[in-house]
């Protein structure tokens, strides 16, 4: 038998071969592995759906069949059955996801309240670590721009908003809104004109929040139930935005995140739509992530989520850093715990961190009721079986064996409600910020947008006083608050009649909400019933001196009236609180052209103009004002911008012709007075 493994060659070579290559086996041999690349970060699309009921998505147990798409990114993600919003609310409720902080701590508790700068953000954070960033929104709610989102632009490359309250009869999903097809449109666009790499795209969409109009083909087959409609189109369209992801090989490798930002009600505790009450309906909320190359696919996490841990978990998932104010949690450790034993194997463990605790307590709140009704805000505590819900009169539900929250036990288990109270309590010590911020209150063109979209926004700010003895509770004033939320709907709609019909029904047994008597005063000043106008929009000062659109809905009153003189401090009060106020600057300029203050009329067009330079009236009435002190040159360019903006107005044309007459350019007037006499005259 041979003894080496070179026969061929002669004894003296073989140990000659043998020395030499053992000196080149060395050289020969494959690299020993070093420490692995570390892997590019992943893109990262995050998708809100405004007012969406979590029994409403098939991934959590619908057998509706209206979320096909999403039910599929489901199956390639992690699922999270149990997860919960901190506020029902939309903008309070994003501030939470989007700085991983309790409304506590961000002071975003409310609408319209700004998003602290020093806060850390996540669009922000990824900004900073090479991201390219972009917003997609779907409503006025979160638009930066026009006040009701204040601060959520920062960090952001794009921020895609500019809505506007709507004119007269003009489609909402034009000025207000826009669908989510849309929204998916837009965002694609940036897609395809933005092809470096990393990037952050937030795509949020508002089919769901009422009034439920969904188009067609999804109007014709949900006709009698339009909400699931709007959650249909709604699941149509994030499937066109997954799909595009995939056509363009982004899908694969990207962090997808998909929640509500709340639920919605349906009658449940008497409440319709949501923002008043803390159950189920309104606070637990759909959650999935899908890492990239589909790690954990298919695990269901059944421990409690909140929106709160969405930030964290995104930045581990990312392989970022988590800074140490936000007061979330990262969800991967519990994804890991939790995923199907094949999906675990196949999958790289996530940074180290212990699997947060199954039964960790859900905090939720809202401070809705007490700022637009003065009642009591509401807190809630969801911890092992039990809701708590702080309150004048507290309740505790056994949701193990009472789901649907249907039996309070507040009254026979003293001990249990008092633990989960002091439990309550000493969770809003520790998250609450050590400086409470200012009592912000909404300006009156706040309060104007959100009365558009449907909200009972009161520009007044109490301080909350959840539980307090002498406080309101709302459960006993429910119905009160769903008749604000449909008279405010039809007051925009138009529908003034029936509006005023739900606001008196409203004041023969609540007499002293401000709001829905200032509310009643403007739907009948939209009917041109002064006489029944005047007192409702008195009484409505009277009950709050400091709300400003009042006084200013006062003044409108009182110059249709011909009580120019009673107008104006109206007016004077509201521009004094709201000096970048468009409509009261120029409201009072016009009532100061009546009664003998012309300079100050031409200050205050001044001020107008130069915040919203296509105000028809204003450049109206200094063109007027100008022309009749016999400045016609000068009254010229402020003409022509009226007939611009407003090419039906006979008054435009008309004016603008006198002004040519002055300055002897006669056929041009004669040729606008032509065009006037074709031209409706102005409505009254």
């Amino acid at each position: 038998m041979l003894d080496s493994p070179f026969p061929f060659l002669p004894m003296p070579g073989r140990r000659s071969f043998l020395l030499l290559l053992a000196l080149l086996l060395p050289a020969l041999a494959p690299a020993a592995p070093g420490p692995a690349a570390p892997a590019p970060p992943p893109n990262i699309i995050l998708i809100t759906l405004d007012t969406t009921r979590a029994d409403r998505m098939g991934f959590l147990g619908s057998t509706r069949g209206l979320t096909p798409h999403l039910d599929a990114l489901a199956g390639d993600g992690i699922v999270f059955t149990r997860a919960y919003a901190q506020v029902p609310l939309t903008t309070p409720s994003h501030a939470t996801l989007l700085t991983g902080t309790y409304p506590q701590f961000n002071h975003v508790n409310d609408l319209g309240k700004p998003l602290p700068p020093g806060l850390p953000y996540l669009p922000d954070l990824l900004r900073r670590r090479g991201y390219r960033t972009a917003a997609f929104v779907g409503s006025l709610i979160l638009d930066p721009a026009n006040g009701l989102a204040p601060g959520f632009e920062r960090g952001f490359d794009v921020y895609d908003a500019g809505f506007r309250l709507r004119r007269g009869k003009e489609d909402r999903y034009k000025s207000m809104e826009r669908r989510a097809g849309e929204v998916v449109a837009h965002a694609l666009a940036w897609l395809q004109n933005a092809p470096r790499q990393p990037f952050f795209l937030w795509v949020h969409l508002y089919d769901a929040h009422d009034p439920y109009e969904p188009p067609p083909p999804f109007a014709e087959r949900f006709k009698a139930e339009p909400y699931d409609g709007e959650i249909a189109y709604t699941d149509d369209a994030v499937g066109k935005l997954l799909a595009a992801l995939r056509t363009r090989g982004l899908y694969a490798g990207s962090l997808v995140a998909v929640m509500a930002d709340h639920g919605e009600a349906f009658g449940e505790h008497g409440e319709y739509t949501h923002g008043i009450f803390l159950y189920d309906p309104t606070i637990h909320v759909p959650l999935l992530f899908k890492l990239p190359r589909n790690r954990y696919a298919g695990a269901r996490v059944e421990s409690r989520a909140g929106l709160v841990d969405v930030m964290p978990t995104i930045l581990q998932a990312a392989a970022m850093p988590v800074p140490k104010e936000l007061q979330g949690v990262s969800l991967l450790a519990n994804i890991k715990a939790h995923a199907p034993a094949a999906a675990a194997k196949n999958s790289p463990a996530p940074a180290r961190a212990a699997p947060v605790d199954d039964d960790r307590p859900a905090y939720a709140e809202t401070d809705y009721p007490q700022r637009a009704f003065g009642w009591s805000p509401l807190r809630a505590l969801r911890a092992g079986k039990y809701l708590y819900v702080q309150a004048p009169q507290r309740e505790l539900y056994d949701q193990a064996a009472d789901p649907q929250a249907e039996r309070n036990l507040a009254a026979t288990s003293t001990a249990v409600s008092d633990t989960l109270a002091s439990q309550l309590e000493d969770f809003r010590h520790r998250t609450s910020a050590t400086a409470a911020a200012a009592a912000a209150m909404l300006d009156p063109e706040q309060a104007q947008k959100l009365s558009a979209l449907g909200y009972v926004a009161s520009e007044t700010s109490a301080a909350p006083n959840p539980g307090g003895a002498a406080a309101t509770d709302p459960k006993e004033k429910i119905a009160i608050a769903n008749l604000m939320h449909d008279a405010i709907l039809l007051n925009e709609e138009g529908h003034y009649e029936e509006a005023v019909v739900r606001f008196e029904k409203v004041l023969e047994t609540e007499p002293k909400i401000s709001i829905a008597q200032m509310q009643l005063g403007s739907a009948l000043t939209h009917l041109r019933q002064y006489d029944k106008a005047l007192p409702a929009l008195r009484r409505a000062v009277e009950l709050l001196p400091d709300n400003m659109m009042g006084r200013y809905q006062l003044g409108l009153a009182l110059f249709e009236t011909g009580d120019w003189q009673g107008a104006a401090p109206e007016f004077e009060a509201a521009v004094a609180r709201a000096p970048k106020w468009t409509e009261a600057q120029f409201s009072l300029a016009a009532v100061c052209a009546r009664i003998d203050r012309v300079p100050e009329a031409l200050d205050h067009l001044k001020i107008a103009l130069t915040l919203t330079p296509d105000h028809y009236r204003a450049n109206l009435l200094n063109g007027r004002i100008l022309s009749l002190q016999g400045h016609a040159a000068e009254s010229v360019p402020f003409l022509e911008k009226a007939v611009k903006v407003q090419l039906d107005s006979r008054e435009a044309h008309l004016f603008l012709a006198d002004a040519y007459d002055q300055m002897g350019r006669s056929l041009e007037a004669a040729r606008l007075r032509a065009v006037a006499a074709k031209l409706p005259p102005p409505q009254r």
